[in-house]
């Protein structure tokens, strides 16, 4: 698996020109190329997937782009870590293990920091449920889309992000819970780049289980021969 920084904090990466360089590397995975992840922070935007309805977009007039993911609107921007995983998923195509296991990346990378995040049944994304602090609220989210079998887009674990976007629309089309970061969680500043080792020790268990199988008997192989 490769891994490919594309730029963070001072070093923003604009939306669009991260959506090329994804459909760029989509090419070469589907041609046969390395599984690779794009780890990044965005400059200030907002993205409506598909499933997007009016009443969910800004308030205000903010300009969003439309993109070809799964999904409702979000927000990227400084302080938020995303990650576009573009793999070739196996056959028989499961989206949703896929989806699940991004899930479970973000629940782990959360414990490693001290912050108990799980799954909601009937919503996608990783969440710190409901207690003294306040109600279920979202810490990851995620949006994926599958064509020529492999995947594009991928998911956003918030740092230390300024809250302010969830003012201007409906994050996620949730209207009945709210939206977090690790900072707020834990009382202190925890930067995009903190969360970087956590997450790249993680990104192996995005693969399918046949695939990191075959990707064990082959590291092996090797020792054996060795």
């Amino acid at each position: 698996m490769r891994v490919i920084h594309l730029g963070f904090d001072p070093d923003f990466v604009d939306y669009e020109a991260g959506w090329s360089k994804q459909r760029e590397i989509h090419a070469e995975v589907v041609a046969g190329g390395e599984d690779t992840v794009l780890l990044l922070e965005h400059t200030p935007v907002y993205t409506a997937g598909k499933r997007t309805e009016a009443h969910e977009r800004p308030f205000d007039g903010t300009p969003v782009v439309d993109v070809d993911r799964g999904g409702k609107i979000t927000w990227h921007g400084p302080g938020q870590l995303v990650g576009y995983p573009i793999f070739a998923l196996p056959i028989p195509i499961d989206v949703v293990a896929h989806v699940r296991r991004i899930e479970q990346l973000m629940i782990g990378v959360c414990a490693d920091l001290g912050v108990e995040a799980t799954t909601v049944e009937g919503r996608t994304g990783t969440w710190v449920l409901a207690d003294d602090k306040g109600p279920d609220r979202k810490i990851g989210a995620i949006g994926v889309r599958v064509s020529k079998r492999a995947t594009m887009h991928g998911f956003s674990l918030n740092a230390n992000c300024d809250l302010g976007w969830t003012q201007t629309i409906v994050p996620c089309g949730i209207s009945d819970a709210g939206v977090t970061t690790l900072s707020k969680e834990l009382g202190r500043d925890v930067p995009v780049r903190e969360l970087l080792p956590l997450v790249e020790a993680r990104l192996p268990d995005l693969l399918s289980p046949r695939r990191r199988s075959r990707r064990l008997s082959k590291s092996l192989g090797k020792f054996r021969r060795a």
